[in-house]
């Protein structure tokens, strides 16, 4: 498990050589996100229970996620994103937050986070951002641990730091229909502590899922899958502000948008602020999520 500070330092060779090989055309151009679907296509078919999907997430379902991030108060604010994937969701982060906020990024596959560490945008944007990587599963923060040697770190507390830190934004990229109903309840609590009060979560499962485990995996899975439905509508029954259908998405997905118990006062959370409460202005992205 390692966590890597982004935009901090020079590409190796070896990451250059990654770079041309996915993501440039024909010409030697860079292509953003060149190379991704196939990098994606072939995770899933490897390691589709920690993958979920068999392509990245369309725009229509990429800005469904990120509202928390765009309608945000105004000052910095600190976001997790979980499962990132290839990036598509990171890229949109990077673009709408400002200087000042921090993006914590969690992939615990390997190649994904490989993916993002050698990403010209991410790195470019990531040091305005306080942007790292950290390349393990939500579950085990904040033992990811320290930067590797070499991989930067603005001090030598980053542990520490983690332990402490709690965000404004949660994305959430993890194929919960594929977990136990018991690890996904841990995930979901462990999102509730992470948050800062009234701090906002980001979440989707993709349209039919249901119907499709029946009659591709059996009764038993069936039943684990309608468990964790149950458990996720009881979830967003709870804490929800509202959803959006992303019916262009490949298949179409739902995303949702909930909000953590209570209300913050300026000055609560991991870099003296907490998130906005109800009457702000990331209070009002429940319309705009729905």
């Amino acid at each position: 498990m390692t966590t890597h500070q982004l935009g901090r330092g020079p590409v190796s060779p070896a990451d250059s050589t990654e770079i041309a090989s996915t993501a440039t055309d024909h010409a030697g151009r860079r292509r953003p996100g060149g190379g991704d679907g196939w990098l994606f296509l072939s995770e899933a078919l490897r390691t589709f229970r920690l993958t979920g999907a068999v392509a990245p997430s369309g725009v229509e379902l990429v800005n469904a996620l990120t509202v928390p991030a765009t309608s945000r108060p105004e000052r910095p604010i600190s976001v997790l994103e979980v499962g990132a994937g290839t990036g598509v969701v990171t890229r949109r982060l990077v673009r709408v937050l400002r200087a000042g906020d921090r993006l914590h990024v969690v992939e615990p596959n390997p190649r994904f986070a490989q993916r993002l560490r050698t990403d010209e945008e991410l790195a470019r944007r990531g040091a305005d951002l306080d942007l790292r990587l950290s390349t393990c599963r939500v579950q085990d923060l904040p033992g990811c641990g320290p930067p590797a040697a070499g991989e930067g770190g603005r001090d030598g507390d980053r542990s520490v730091a983690a332990a402490a830190e709690r965000y404004d934004v949660i994305v959430s990229g993890l194929p919960f229909t594929n977990f136990d109903p018991v690890e996904v309840r841990r995930i979901l609590d462990l999102y509730l502590r992470l948050l800062v009060p009234g701090g906002e979560l980001t979440y989707f499962g993709y349209l039919g899922t249901s119907a499709a485990r029946l009659l591709t995996s059996g009764p038993r899975q069936s039943a684990r899958h309608r468990a964790v439905v149950r458990l996720l509508r009881g979830f967003e029954e709870e804490y929800g502000l509202g959803s959006r259908v992303a019916w262009r998405n490949v298949p179409p997905a739902r995303a949702h948008l909930l909000r953590s118990p209570g209300t913050g006062e300026p000055g609560a959370g991991r870099t003296g602020t907490t998130a906005a409460s109800a009457d702000s202005p990331a209070g009002g992205v429940a319309a705009s999520a729905r």
